[in-house]
Formats: C-alpha cells, structure tokens, sequence
C-alpha cells in the first residue's frame, strides 16, 4: 500500500528526495511536474480577486482534495500536499490581537492573509503579550483538525512560511520604521525579534503536533518532502541590504528558531542573490529556492553560476516545460537540483520525462 492514494510511487519518491537533501545526490537531478487543476474553475466561481473573508476549513480541504488528486497519475518528484495558506503571515501579528486581512488568489486557488501594523509606534511595545488561548490559535488548531483529518491516506500538509526576525517586527510597525529602527531603535528591534522567535517557535510546534510526519519527514510547498521536522524561514528582509546587515540581522535568529526544530530552508528572489553564499552558510539550512522576479533573468539562465556560489546546497529551480524539455535533451542540466517544472501537456508527456531525468547524471 502507497504512502499516499494521491501519489502511489511515494516511496520511490521519498528516497529519491533523501538523496538529494542529504547531500548524496550532487550529479543527479529531480523534477516536479504539478498539474494545472481543473478545480481552480471552481474556485474562480466562488471567490473574486480581493480581499475576502476566513474560508470555511472544509471547503479548503475539498478543495486541495480535488487539486491533489491529479496527481496520482504522475511519476514525478512531486509530493501532493496542502498548503495552509489562510496562515501563511497573518497568523502571526493575528495572535498579538492585529487586524487578519484575508485575499483570495484566482490563479493560484490561495486565500492569504496579512495583518495592519500592530502598533501606533514602539511606545505601545510593552502592551503585546503571548497568549497561547487567543481565538486565533483556536481558529488554527481547528483547520489543522480539518486538513489532517481530510488528508489522512491521500495527501500530505506542507509546512509553511515563518514571519520570523526582521520579517516579524514589520508585522508590528511596518517595512519602512523597521528599518529606520535598526538605526534608531536597535535594542527595541532586538526585543521584538525575541518577542517574535516566542511567537513563531510555538506556532510550528503545534504544527508538528497535530500534523503527523510523512515517512519521518516534512511535507513542504516547494522542496516537496525533506527528513525530519523542517521549518521554512524567510530571509526576505535582506533583499534590499547588504550582506552585513544579514550577518548582524537576520543569521542568528534565523539559526536559532532553525535549530529548535529539525533544520530549515529559505528562498531568495531575484533581487536578493546577492545573499546567496551567506544564507548557503547557514546552520541547519537543507535546502534553499531560487525564484524568479521582474528585471532579474530567470535563475535556470545563470544556474551555472549559482550552483557554483551555492556549494553543496541543495536547489529548487523553476523551469518552463518546453524548456527544461531541450535542456535535458542536450544535457545542459545541474545536478543537486529539484526542478519545478508547470505546463506539461499532460501526465504522459511528464512522465516520459522522468525517465531521462532518473537516468541523468551532471
């Protein structure tokens, strides 16, 4: 019987990606081919672009159920799972007593969330206070309830983004007052930073929790699964800093809450390569992704480059269909790397690639 009724070569799946975030598989490479789902139609009818309010949890696990299903056809890298995404950063400030703001996504399916800045200005710090029985930690125990019960047997739960460090204190006063502070207010910056370590540390334990362990791994959006409990930082706030203000700034936290579970993995947008072999440096980090943003070239044009900045570091990298198709054809691919690859024709065409792709080698 298969890990997974939506994944039914999970197993083969599963050790492949041990490989490759363990380290042993640097001359191989891996693939993701995640379906486009018809179940997005669905979506559209019942939600406009916007700002919308908190969704039913059931209908977000009939609706990852019915985008996850597709994937029972594929013999890819890929491991169905729900992404909790209602919680992916308002969860957070929404704890402390801020404002959640929800926004629906028609092409993605997501409902996301954010929250107003939380204070006035830094003379309101001392009022915010952890209370773990808030009505928005009820709401989440709740929907976690609801997408493990939906999910037992067909698909996993992603673990999802952490508003740690820099990225916790612009819940509070905002991006632009956060930096100012590091100049301003550094010991107030450093206060909030532990008051948001606080936060995010009990956040992800009731995750792990109440989400049972895939193969004694972590489901993950991106990465797909990883051994151990992972969690997913974000090093967002450096994009637009030197590579000092990460080293004062962001690695010590980002270490910290990285080392209280089992190990981490961040991303990096285009304008923030920069900080590519700083973050690879980091301790407990598993994996990091490349993404691709306006006025950057896409990171499979300079993947060369990249993985030789990036040392050891496992990768995630997106590629269009067509081309990933001709690199793997002319060999021009590199190795410890998990290509996330949307528009194939089908699952036929996918699959055919994966027999060039589990032969390959770099």
């Amino acid at each position: 019987m298969s890990l997974l009724a939506y994944k039914p070569n999970a197993e083969e799946v599963v050790e492949r990606l041990r490989a490759l975030y363990e380290r042993r598989a640097a001359d191989r490479i891996f693939a993701a081919f995640p379906p486009r789902s018809p179940a997005l139609a669905g979506f559209r009818k019942l939600h406009a672009e916007g700002l919308c309010a908190y969704p039913d949890p059931a209908e977000r696990v009939a609706f990852w159920d019915a985008c996850l299903r597709d994937w029972a056809r594929l013999e890819d890298d890929s491991v169905p799972s729900a992404y909790l995404s209602e919680f992916d950063q308002g969860l957070y400030g929404g704890v402390l007593g801020g404002e959640v703001r929800f926004n629906c996504n028609p092409d993605t399916g997501w409902i996301s969330s954010m929250v107003f800045p939380l204070l006035e200005d830094w003379s309101e710090f001392g009022r915010l206070r952890l209370d773990p029985a808030h009505e928005w930690f009820g709401r989440y125990a709740r929907q976690l309830e609801a997408f493990v019960a939906g999910a037992r047997g067909r698909f996993g739960i992603s673990h999802f983004i952490l508003i740690n460090g820099l990225n916790f204190v612009f819940e509070l006063v905002g991006a632009t007052d956060t930096y100012l502070s590091l100049i301003d207010r550094p010991e107030l910056v450093r206060r909030a930073m532990e008051l948001g370590l606080q936060v995010n540390i009990e956040i992800q334990r009731r995750f792990f929790a109440a989400v049972p362990p895939l193969a004694g791994g972590t489901c993950g959006f991106s990465v797909q699964w990883l051994p151990g409990r992972v969690v997913a930082e974000s090093v967002d706030p450096f994009h637009m800093t030197s590579v000092d203000y990460f080293e004062e700034w962001g690695r010590g936290i980002s270490e910290r809450i990285m080392a209280e579970f089992g190990g981490g993995i961040t991303h990096l947008h285009g304008n923030g390569r920069h900080l590519l072999e700083a973050v690879c440096s980091m301790r407990g980090l598993k994996a990091v992704m490349l993404g691709d943003d306006k006025g950057f070239p896409p990171a499979i044009e300079v993947l060369g480059e990249l993985r030789a900045r990036a040392g050891d570091m496992p990768l995630i990298v997106n590629a269009r269909f067509d081309d990933f198709q001709e690199r793997l054809g002319r060999h021009d691919l590199a190795g410890g790397v998990l290509y996330l690859v949307p528009g194939a024709p089908g699952a036929d065409a996918a699959n055919r690639c994966m027999e060039a792709v589990r032969a390959y080698r770099a």
